[in-house]
């Protein structure tokens, strides 16, 4: 052991500089194997022992031991010595006696390292300035440098500050290049201290160019940047207040501004083109181009603003009309009605100055506009007023179920099935393959199924040979507390079961009564489920059954009476002993809704001879029950669905089913623990139940309420396989479609869009129950009328116009009942206030504009009369127009 190695080992970083200084390259470079096997040693020593503080002394001797730039360059930024990194003042003294080039290098390779690296902004400035070379205007530098300069205990403004950096200029450069402002954000302040007010002084001072600053200012506007980049430069664009020569000079960057910007950009650009328009200092021509980009922007502020700017000049400058009204036309098409009508007001008012040619250019424009506006635009235009069009709706095709392919045929095929199954969590047609292929592989040969799997159990965490790790995987997989609701757990539990890590007497049925876990509103479901799989892997160790009984036929879960049959003759021929569960899940899953097929298939399974053949034969010859009584329980803002018995479910089931035909309250039972919060295992209950999609819903109700209630996510993403299922739609599966509509998070509501228009295109949707739950929910306060209003028109956007209007004709007079009765401030029915009702009631008016609906709707005139030009009295009256109207889009 050389005397620097041991200095380094005792942690003496003095002692070792000082050994080092003198040294030739090569003698440096023979020290570098032993530094590099200490820095071996150290990645694997626990972190708090005493041999981490060799760190700093290993840090300051390998770069004083590296001589090229580009190894010591890696060393200093080192992610496994950065934690206790030597002082940059101790890094500088280990690089002292190199050349001014080989200094410079290394500086600009420490500052193209990313942000993460560490690298302290000292270092890098202290090579910068021994070398003489020119700054690194990298983002991790110049991050660096604003840390510095921003950092905690500087002496001084930061005016001061700035003013004394030597290489500003270059560096404020960067600042404003920078493509990432997320990490130093938080330094930069709004106040008087802030680098907007510091770099706005310094501009005033001369220190900085002006039009240098105001160019890179706006140049970033125009590019854009994160989320809130904006609110940086753009209160550094007003503090540097700029003349009406700048602003007039830069005309083209504010029309890009105003039409491409963030909204507070877009306002500010706004607000200079008006300025320079009512001056007279913008021309017509310029002014449209800017109107219309603004006039396509979603900001309705902004619409408004850019409408009364036009307005204005118009006013002023008549002969400006011909060139601004077909900009002002270009606002017909905005979604909302009140900006249509405000830019047919500016039409109508300066129609007399139009000539033929431009009223034929502004009629195509005019077909953009809603119905009663259309009329109003015709008469002003003198254009002919059509027929409207006979309404058609549009609903999307609903999705048909997809029959499941036969299982894999090999035993490597289905090796990689399963493998991706674990990687990606697939859906149940995916999941009921991969089942049937393990057992139908297990029963054919267990051996090359084990050798195909082997790739697959190797990199599973419970396939160890470690005893300790054998024995967590044993109690994991045979203890009560797994819930294997996740694709994952199940097939986890099924390779552990084949691979021998799980003792057959943990799985045996006879070793699980009742419910897995404390009773929730889901334990029916999850204990059916957790049966048949628990089944399956405890007959995978030593009486693997040809194929399963459960498997379905169909995506959505339903099985094919004839295969069914087909099955039980194949266990009859092979004296296969039937599983319970196995086949209680078979018996769910069968299709008794065409009662044709079903007595055909009650036949031959008569004539099997066997018990469970005789089961199957009463099964399908029973009518299906009538749907249980159920009853509405409140809680809170919610509406929630509890469900009486079916006694059918109850009666010859093994005892984990029967949960499944007992009463559902809202909250289960028993305890509120519940372990089932996976999205995931949703789409596994529904092919449990694929002819009863109600047994279901009224256990989702509520998780489906939380979505909208208290703005969890992901919970509505199943509402498109409950609309894909089977059986009665009733009230619970409304009720969860109501729910999903209302939901915090956009990707609920599209879900629950989908399943609207799936069950639309079905058939199966009540829009009066769907409509008045709705409206009950808005009053309760569970359900936000404006995340209602967008899910909505979303669905209207599709062609739906005559299912929303359906849906919303039976939601909004539960609405205007209160407005109308005046309900007293702070009840439950107060509405009044509810932010979102005018952009509800617009939907509706559009829907119905569009599809032609007429008649009257209960408490509409009397919220239409009011008084005032809010959006909820505007939109009524445009829904009464339309209803009185009896014309279509």
């Amino acid at each position: 052991m050389s005397a620097v190695t041991a200095a380094v080992r005792a942690g003496r970083t003095e002692e070792a500089l000082g050994l080092l200084t003198g040294l030739a390259d090569a003698e440096r470079r023979a020290l570098l194997p032993e530094l590099k096997e200490i820095r071996k040693e150290l990645r694997v020593a626990p972190w708090g022992s005493r041999s981490r503080e060799m760190l700093p002394a290993l840090h300051a001797a390998g770069a004083a031991c590296h001589t090229g730039a580009a190894a010591a360059a890696s060393w200093l930024s080192s992610s496994d010595l950065r934690w206790r990194q030597a002082a940059p003042e101790l890094l500088l003294r280990a690089l002292e006696g190199r050349e001014s080039a080989w200094l410079g290098d290394v500086a600009h390779r420490l500052a193209q390292r990313p942000t993460s690296a560490g690298v302290p902004y000292a270092l890098m400035s202290g090579l910068v300035r021994r070398s003489g070379c020119a700054v690194p205007v990298t983002d991790p530098y110049v991050i660096a440098w604003i840390q510095h300069v921003s950092g905690h205990g500087r002496r001084g403004s930061l005016v001061d500050r700035l003013r004394a950096e030597p290489d500003l200029v270059r560096l404020v450069a960067g600042f404003f290049d920078l493509m990432d402002l997320s990490e130093v954000r938080w330094m930069l302040g709004e106040d008087t201290g802030s680098w907007q007010h510091a770099l706005a002084e310094l501009t005033r001072q001369g220190v900085l160019d002006r039009a240098t600053v105001v160019d890179a200012c706006v140049a970033r506007l125009l590019r854009g940047g994160g989320p809130t980049d904006h609110r940086v430069f753009l209160p550094l664009l007003v503090r540097l207040d700029l003349t009406r020569a700048e602003e007039r000079a830069r005309i083209a960057d504010w029309t890009a501004l105003a039409r491409d910007a963030a909204s507070p950009v877009a306002g500010h650009a706004q607000s200079v083109l008006s300025a320079l328009a009512l001056d007279g200092e913008l021309t017509h021509r310029r002014l449209a181009e800017a109107s219309e980009g603004v006039l396509f922007r979603g900001e309705k502020k902004l619409v408004r603003a850019q409408l009364v700017l036009l307005g204005k000049v118009l006013s002023r400058r008549p002969d400006a009309t011909a060139e601004l009204l077909p900009a002002v036309a270009l606002a017909f098409g905005h979604e909302d009605a009140q900006v249509q009508e405000r830019a047919l007001k500016l039409v109508e008012r300066h129609a007399k100055r139009l000539d033929a040619a431009l009223k034929s250019e502004l009629a195509p424009a005019a077909e953009q506009l809603t119905p009663g506006l259309r009329a109003r635009a015709s008469g002003a235009l003198g254009l002919a007023v059509t027929a409207p069009m006979a309404y058609e709706e549009v609903l999307p095709p609903a999705p048909e179920p997809v029959r499941l392919a036969a299982a894999p045929e090999t035993a490597v095929e289905l090796a990689e099935e399963v493998g991706a199954l674990l990687a990606g969590d697939g859906d149940v047609a995916a999941f009921e393959r991969a089942l049937d292929g393990l057992v139908r592989h297990a029963h054919r040969d267990r051996a090359a199924l084990l050798t195909a799997l082997g790739p697959v159990i190797e990199r599973r965490w419970w396939d160890d040979t470690a005893a300790d790790l054998q024995r967590h995987a044993e109690r994991y997989f045979g203890g009560s507390h797994l819930d294997l609701q996740g694709t994952e757990n199940a097939l986890d539990l099924l390779l552990a079961s084949l691979r021998g890590r799980v003792a057959a007497s943990r799985l045996h049925p006879g070793a699980r009564r009742g419910s897995i876990g404390p009773a929730c509103v889901h334990h029916g479901l999850a204990d059916a489920f957790d049966a048949r799989i628990r089944e399956v892997a405890w007959r995978l160790h030593a009486d693997p059954p040809p194929l399963l009984l459960s498997t379905p036929t169909w995506s959505t879960g339903l099985l094919e009476p004839a295969d069914l049959v087909a099955r039980l003759d194949i266990y009859r021929r092979l004296g296969a002993r039937v599983g319970a569960a196995d086949f209680a899940q078979a018996l769910l899953r069968v299709r008794r809704g065409d009662r044709a097929a079903a007595a055909a298939a009650a036949e031959r399974a008569s004539a099997l001879g066997t018990d469970e053949g005789e089961r199957l034969a009463r099964w399908l010859r029973a009518e299906p029950p009538a749907a249980p009584v159920t009853g509405r329980e409140t809680r809170g803002a919610r509406i929630l669905v509890g469900y009486g018995e079916v006694p059918e479910l109850k009666e010859e089931f093994p005892v984990e089913f029967r949960a499944l035909g007992a009463s559902v309250t809202a909250y289960g039972s028993g305890s509120r623990y519940c372990s089932h919060w996976s999205p995931g295992t949703r789409q596994h209950w529904l092919a449990l139940l694929p002819e009863r999609r109600e047994l279901v819903a009224v256990r989702m109700v509520r998780d489906l309420s939380d979505a909208a209630v208290h703005d969890v996510r992901g919970g509505a993403v199943v509402l498109p396989l409950l609309a894909e299922s089977g059986g009665e739609a009733g009230e619970c599966v409304h009720l969860c479609l109501a729910y999903g509509l209302a939901a915090r998070h956009a990707e609920d509501r599209l879900a629950a869009v989908d399943a609207l228009l799936v069950l639309a295109a079905r058939g199966q949707l009540d829009p009066a129950r769907l409509g008045a739950d709705l409206g009950q929910l808005v009053r309760r306060g569970a359900v936000k009328p404006l995340r209602l209003a967008e899910s909505a028109r979303q669905a209207a956007a599709t062609g739906a116009n005559a299912t929303i209007w359906g849906m919303l004709r039976h939601a909004l007079p539960v609405l205007f009942a209160d407005l109308a009765t005046a309900a007293p401030a702070g009840s439950v029915g107060q509405v009044s206030a509810a932010r979102g009702l005018g952009d509800l009631v617009a939907v509706a008016a559009e829907c119905a504009e569009r599809s032609g609906a007429w008649g009257e709707l209960p408490h509409l005139s009397r919220i239409a009369d009011r008084r005032g030009s809010s959006r909820l009295v505007a939109e009524a009256r445009r829904l009464r127009d339309a209803l009185s109207a009896r014309t279509a889009a």
